[in-house]
C-alpha cells in the first residue's frame, strides 16, 4: 500500500467534515513522520515554471509528479501500479528539489524562521550549547549523496539527526546555501560572542595546553627506561 493510500484510509476514518486543504498533497506530505523539516511550498511558487527550470531533467515522471504535487487530476493515460508508485516517488523527489529553491526565497526563509523559532528542527546535542535550536542543511547539492544534516549556529558544528527516520531525507532537499543565507537574512538570530568551550581542569586548576604532550613525552621516557633495565 502506498503512502498516499494510507493517508486516504486515515482520512476516511476521521471526521467527515474537512476543508479542501485536508486533501492537498503538499500539507499532507509535510505532515508525514520524517518530513518535519519541510516547509509547505506555496502553490503559486510551484506553478511558476521559471522556478522549476532544469528540474525536469532530474525526474523521470516530471509532468505526472508535478500534477500530483498540485493536486491536478491527470487524464492522459492510465498508469500501472508500478508506474503509479514511480510517480509517487518522483513527486517526493521533485517536491524536495523545489523545496531547496523555495527556502532561499523571502517567503521560504520566513516559513523556515517560524519552524526555527518553534525548535521544529531540534536542539543542539552539545551540552555547552544549552539547547540552542538548529537548522537543517545539506552538505551536498547533489541528489543521493548525503542525508539531511543539522547545523548549530552557536557552536558551528554539523550533526546527524538523532532520529533514524531522517536518514532517508536527502540533504539536497535543503542544500548547502540555506543556513548561511538564513542567518544573513536574520542576523539578529546569530549567536554573538565566543562560544562556550569545555576547559579541562585537575583539582580546579586549568590544564596547560602543553600538558598532554609533556605527559606523553614523560611516559615514553619511562617506558624506554624500563625496557633498558630488563
Amino acid at each position: 500500500m502506498s503512502g498516499r493510500q494510507k493517508h486516504e484510509e486515515r482520512s476516511n476514518s476521521s471526521s467527515e467534515y474537512r476543508s479542501d486543504d485536508d486533501y492537498a498533497w503538499i500539507p499532507w506530505y509535510c505532515s508525514l513522520e520524517g518530513n518535519e523539516f519541510f516547509a509547505e511550498v506555496d502553490d503559486q511558487y510551484v506553478q511558476d515554471q521559471f522556478n522549476l527550470t532544469g528540474l525536469g531533467q532530474q525526474v523521470v515522471y516530471y509532468d505526472y509528479a508535478l500534477d500530483m504535487i498540485l493536486d491536478v487530476e491527470s487524464t492522459d493515460e492510465i498508469l500501472s501500479d508500478d508506474q503509479q508508485e514511480m510517480v509517487e516517488n518522483d513527486a517526493e523527489t521533485l517536491y524536495g528539489l523545489i523545496h531547496a529553491r523555495f527556502i532561499l526565497t523571502n517567503r521560504g526563509l520566513h516559513a523556515m524562521l517560524q519552524k526555527y523559532r518553534n525548535c521544529d528542527f531540534g536542539i543542539c546535542p552539545r551540552v555547552l550549547c544549552e539547547g540552542h535550536p538548529m537548522l537543517p542543511m545539506g552538505i551536498s547539492d547533489t541528489l543521493n549523496e548525503e542525508s539531511v544534516k543539522l547545523y548549530c549556529p552557536k557552536c558551528g558544528n554539523i550533526y546527524n539527526s538523532r532520529l533514524s527516520r531522517h536518514e532517508h531525507v536527502d540533504g539536497a532537499f535543503f542544500g548547502t546555501t540555506f543556513p548561511s543565507l538564513f542567518f544573513l537574512t536574520f542576523p539578529e538570530l546569530m549567536p554573538q560572542g565566543k562560544k562556550n568551550r569545555y576547559i579541562p581542569k585537575v583539582f580546579g586548576f586549568k590544564v596547560h595546553k602543553d600538558a598532554y604532550a609533556r605527559s606523553l613525552e614523560a611516559r615514553k621516557k619511562l617506558t624506554s627506561y624500563e625496557k633498558k633495565r630488563q
